[in-house]
């Protein structure tokens, strides 16, 4: 493809609205643009208008895969241009998702077609695997996994905004609704109810206490995380509220993994249920674990001398405490196992006027390609 072939492909898919659905329109124009390339692929229903897409070239038992989400967050308001229309401006490309992350995931399908129109000796497959719903709850990466689409994959590549630097682990998630149930009653006959704020009150006084002084740390991902994020309760001010409830995020280690808080969670509520009227009970909201691989595996090692050649030592490995579609695609993997999260994007993920750097856009392509040429030689 021509500089201009790769901007239009770009241009495509900011255009289509995938905030937060709507990714079988993208899973749509990429199977045809594949099979004008000669390259078949798999439009994979998920639910509604959401579907993943899987595609591969090349022949042979190795597989890697690449792999880019194709919904973002909301656009918000603000903007100095239309987030749904590639805009170029001073070297910079504007658009809703262009770092988080439509530009790794072009990079990646044209990386595949040039391969393939190229003649690219590859001794194995490369199969991309798109996804539904990364940005809440990673459910695209969860339906291919149990699938089977990721049993067979020697080496995961996914391309989240990471550049230069090289991720190969990050914290797991987990959040957590707990709710109390009291008895409603007039705010001037508080013997006639039970308020239902006071014992979550005091739960969250325990979980501050116990969360915030656990001493688990991670030499790359730093400290555990704890945070209470909303509270509701009651439904006047002359009432004694009957129910309420508040939610709270972790970000958990190996060290002191999901498993772990959820039983310490529960000591607290069996403790303080022991008192009379209190009615304390969780919902869990979201469960994934975080991410431990090879930090010197043949995969960090292809890309990291690769992304040297145009980045310098600006190249590092490390990891952070967002989570990805890492956390379901590597259920049931080893420690040391073949992945490396790198692609183009910046600090404007989330943000208005989000942008990618056109030169570290088209450098990706370039990037895509060496890492499958050398991985699979």
């Amino acid at each position: 493809m021509d500089e201009s072939e790769k901007m239009n492909v770009l241009s495509k898919l900011i255009s289509i609205n995938t905030v937060n659905d709507n990714e079988k329109d993208i899973a749509d124009y990429l199977q045809k643009l594949f099979a004008d390339h000669g390259i078949f692929s798999e439009v994979l229903p998920v639910k509604g208008n959401r579907a993943n897409l899987v595609a591969e070239i090349g022949d042979g038992d190795k597989i890697l895969a690449l792999s880019g989400h194709m919904d973002t967050v909301m656009a918000g308001e603000g903007w100095d241009y239309d987030p749904f229309k590639l805009t170029e401006k001073d070297g910079e490309l504007y658009g809703r998702g262009t770092t988080d992350m439509k530009a790794g995931l072009t990079a990646m399908v044209i990386a595949m077609i040039e391969l393939k129109e190229n003649g690219t000796p590859l001794n194995g497959k490369v199969r991309l695997l798109a996804t539904v719903g990364e940005e809440v709850g990673e459910m695209g990466a969860k339906k291919l996994t149990d699938d089977g689409y990721m049993q067979d994959v020697d080496a995961l590549v996914i391309g989240e905004p990471t550049a230069p630097y090289l991720g190969y682990t990050h914290m797991g998630s987990l959040d957590i609704r707990v709710n109390s149930k009291g008895v409603a009653a007039h705010s001037s006959m508080p013997d006639q109810g039970f308020n239902a704020i006071d014992p979550l009150v005091e739960f969250i006084h325990e979980a501050n206490d116990k969360f915030r002084n656990t001493g688990a740390s991670d030499p790359v991902l730093g400290h555990f995380i704890f945070n209470v994020t909303t509270i509701k309760g009651g439904t006047q001010v002359n009432a004694i509220p009957g129910s309420a409830s508040a939610e709270m995020n972790f970000r958990t280690l190996d060290s002191y993994n999901n498993d772990k808080v959820l039983a310490d969670v529960h000591t607290i509520i069996d403790q303080l249920n022991k008192a009379d009227g209190v009615d304390l009970s969780i919902e869990i909201m979201m469960n994934l674990n975080g991410v431990v691989s090879g930090k010197d595996s043949t995969i960090i090692d292809i890309t990291q001398n690769i992304e040297k050649e145009y980045f310098g030592d600006k190249v590092q490995k490390g990891g952070g405490a967002g989570t990805i579609d890492a956390a379901r695609f590597m259920v049931g993997k080893p420690k040391d196992y073949n992945l490396v999260i790198s692609g183009p994007g910046n600090q404007t993920m989330h943000k208005v006027n989000e942008s990618v750097p056109k030169s570290l856009y088209l450098d990706f392509i370039d990037i895509y390609k060496k890492i499958a040429e050398q991985y699979l030689k």
